[in-house]
């Protein structure tokens, strides 16, 4: 890493992904921030649910960064015997030791599959450029230096930054900023159109077009904490997600509180009465009672945004998922 002034795309690709990047270091996203995967098996099984759900015979399993492959190994974990599927674990970092040998490892998603494709906080490590408007209002690109995270405004928005900007993420005055999110619509298009029946689910932090934050929400993690972001390799750079912006047609939005509740994950406390006749399963109630209720929580995890995206066999996108409508979502947080 250098003292080389960089926009925060290019920068944060380098920092993430490239030679001894954040994301390719053998302790995985797990050794520094916990997910909803992380937080219970109720997540995973949440997930097998949707993909049996799927009117599809012999599904393709599709887990977009995957990082140790926990979320898929929990799916298979927690799918009926003898379910048949085909399991992919998509990520840049070299496949983990010990994986379930029915899991594909890859850098790229399959193509023309048939089943689910789910992105658990993807997007929000799609690299991203930030613009500020400058004391005359106009939007500038944020440029990093590498070595310490310090910034300083480059050259106007213009092209189709600058219409992703005014139509997705309009700028509110002097000092306000945005992150431009057009990179991961098109990474989102590219991903859900890797399929060729079934659904597209992408969960992760989100806002909506009428509650932008206005000095946007780049920030760092490292080591279960949130640091300033500076992108030289020494921590995970993530910015939240305008979901709306990367919906397709025919998708739902929704919020993970929402959706893990039609998926039958709920915080209900087991009947007090199961403590006197069956005490180890009141006691296992109630531990199932606490992760839902972690995975659910308004303010907190069930906040999270739920893109979901229906593929038509014609390859159209169109129609829905049983059990899961449209709906709004909230911006959640790490």
């Amino acid at each position: 890493m250098t003292d080389e002034w960089r926009g925060w795309r290019e920068a944060t690709e380098t920092a993430l992904y490239g030679p001894d990047g954040f994301y390719l270091r053998p302790e995985g996203p797990a050794g520094h921030f916990r997910t909803s995967v992380h937080a219970s098996p109720l997540f995973a099984s949440a997930v097998a649910r949707l993909l049996t759900e799927l009117d599809i015979a012999e599904p393709a399993l599709v887990d977009m960064a995957a990082g140790r492959g926990e979320l898929v190994a929990g799916v298979l974990a927690a799918l009926p015997a003898h379910f048949p599927v085909r399991a992919y674990a998509v990520e840049r970092a070299p496949r983990p030791a010990g994986l379930d040998a029915r899991v594909v490892w890859c850098a790229e998603p399959p193509a023309r599959v048939r089943g689910l494709l789910f992105a658990n906080e993807w997007l929000d490590n799609v690299p991203v450029d930030v613009a500020e408007a400058d004391p005359a209002g106009t939007p500038r690109y944020v440029q990093v230096r590498t070595s310490d995270g310090a910034e300083r405004l480059g050259a106007p928005v213009t092209g189709a930054d600058a219409r992703w900007l005014e139509r997705w993420w309009p700028l509110d005055g002097p000092g306000t900023r945005a992150e431009i999110g057009r990179p991961r619509d098109a990474a989102w298009a590219a991903a859900a159109g890797t399929l060729r029946a079934g659904l597209a689910v992408a969960v992760d932090y989100a806002h909506p077009r009428t509650a932008r934050p206005p000095f946007g929400t780049l920030t760092g993690f490292r080591e279960g904490r949130e640091v300033r972001p500076v992108p030289d390799g020494s921590c995970d750079i993530t910015a939240h997600v305008a979901l709306d912006a990367c919906a397709l047609p025919g998708a739902g939005l929704r919020t993970q509180r929402e959706a893990l509740h039609a998926l039958g994950v709920s915080g209900g406390r087991p009947p007090l009465a199961l403590a006197s006749t069956d005490p180890a399963a009141y006691v296992r109630g109630l531990t199932t009672a606490g992760e839902a209720a972690e995975l659910t929580a308004v303010g907190g995890l069930g906040d999270f945004g739920w893109l979901m995206q229906p593929v038509a066999p014609d390859g159209g996108r169109k129609g829905g998922h049983r059990g899961q409508g449209e709906g709004g979502h909230r911006e959640g947080g790490r």
